[in-house]
């Protein structure tokens, strides 16, 4: 009967909270090119899209980032007492622990990596610090079962000495405001990994993006605009459509994807041997017969190997200093669309119309 009733806008961030405060030394070299008007008009961060390929900037666009890898770095070993490598790609999953954002989809990678490196075929692999943090709701037992599967195999791989200098897996505790405001200037890789169809929109994404990671995700939420406006060669797609993961709901047959694919099959057979869990048999039972049952509505290991080919490609794309730095810096620029000024207005153009007060005159 009234269709005008029905708005829907995307979400946004503030980029007073999520850039100027929490990431200061980027802020104030932003603002020594372009002024501080981004502050309260985003858009203008577009002004350093020339720059994304400019020598000089590029070197303190790093030097930043290099400095904000290595406050995450005491925080962690504040908080677990494991020591990062800040030259090591950080690759970081922070949020609400649900099936449907697949912290279980990324805690496979890890074991993969593992894995390889293991068997002596990690040479080519990128040296990699893979950060997931959350909270589970008090009364979902598949969220908890996943940090502690999380935990077993990170205590795992942070032990072996084989592992040095190429892998590390830490859950990050106690994981909120505070803490995002330390991560999320540190990011390197931005995971945004839910199953198609189930992210409302998200704004994690957004406060990555705004400060220079570069996102690693499914086409879900709010990382379809992101792509749209960075463009999708800065981007690292992967992953079922929503129509795909509608169509392939009916015969999904996980047991043949595992059996069919080699590194999907040694990664479940390692988490199936008791290599994470010794003196604990069937701590992991819920999650490995989640991930192999028909029935699974995330679809996880259907996403495996397009997940482990995006990583693939997001890892070499990091080798190349330059091109990764310009990739950075063009995600920061084509962030003011993200900003909750710009939702605010949308709220205000098609619902609200008020009128704005002159403040000075006031």
């Amino acid at each position: 009967l009234w269709p005008e009733k029905f708005n829907n806008k995307t979400n946004g961030v503030t980029q007073r909270r999520w850039l100027k405060a929490c990431n200061p030394a980027l802020a104030k070299l932003i603002s020594s090119k372009i002024g501080d008007g981004w502050v309260t008009d985003l858009n203008q961060l577009e002004q350093l899209a020339p720059l994304a390929h400019d020598n000089a900037f590029q070197k303190r666009w790093r030097g930043v980032r290099a400095q904000n890898k290595q406050r995450l770095a005491k925080l962690v070993a504040a908080r677990t007492g494991i020591h990062l490598d800040p030259a090591m790609l950080f690759d970081v999953q922070v949020k609400r622990i649900h099936e449907y954002k697949r912290q279980l989809l990324n805690l496979l990678h890890a074991v993969h990596l593992y894995d390889r490196i293991q068997r002596g075929e990690g040479a080519d692999i990128l040296p990699r610090a893979i950060l997931i943090g959350g909270k589970a709701a008090p009364g979902y037992v598949m969220a908890k079962d996943i940090i502690k599967a999380i935990n077993n195999v990170a205590r795992v791989i942070n032990a072996d000495k084989r592992m040095q200098g190429k892998l590390q897996l830490i859950f990050i505790p106690d994981y909120n405001v505070t803490a995002m405001e330390v991560i999320c200037p540190a990011a390197d890789l931005s995971e945004q990994i839910s199953t198609a169809g189930k992210e409302a929109s998200g704004t994690g994404n957004m406060k990555f993006m705004m400060n220079g990671s570069v996102t690693i995700g499914t086409l879900d939420g709010a990382n379809v605009e992101i792509r749209e406006a960075v463009g999708a060669e800065n981007f690292f797609l992967f992953g079922l459509t929503v129509d795909e993961v509608e169509a392939l709901r009916h015969n999904y047959n996980p047991q043949q994807i595992i059996a069919e694919d080699k590194d999907l099959k040694s990664v479940m057979n390692l988490l199936d041997s008791g290599h994470f869990n010794r003196f604990e048999p069937g701590v992991f039972d819920s999650v490995l017969a989640a991930i192999r049952s028909p029935h699974d509505p995330w679809m996880t290991a259907a996403d495996f190997r397009a997940f482990v080919d995006a990583q693939k490609l997001a890892a070499d794309a990091y080798r190349d200093t330059e091109h990764w730095t310009a990739m950075s810096i063009l995600n920061s620029a084509a962030s003011g669309r993200f900003s909750t000024d710009r939702t605010m207005q949308n709220y205000n153009d098609d619902i609200w119309h008020l009128q704005a007060l002159d403040l000075a005159a006031n």
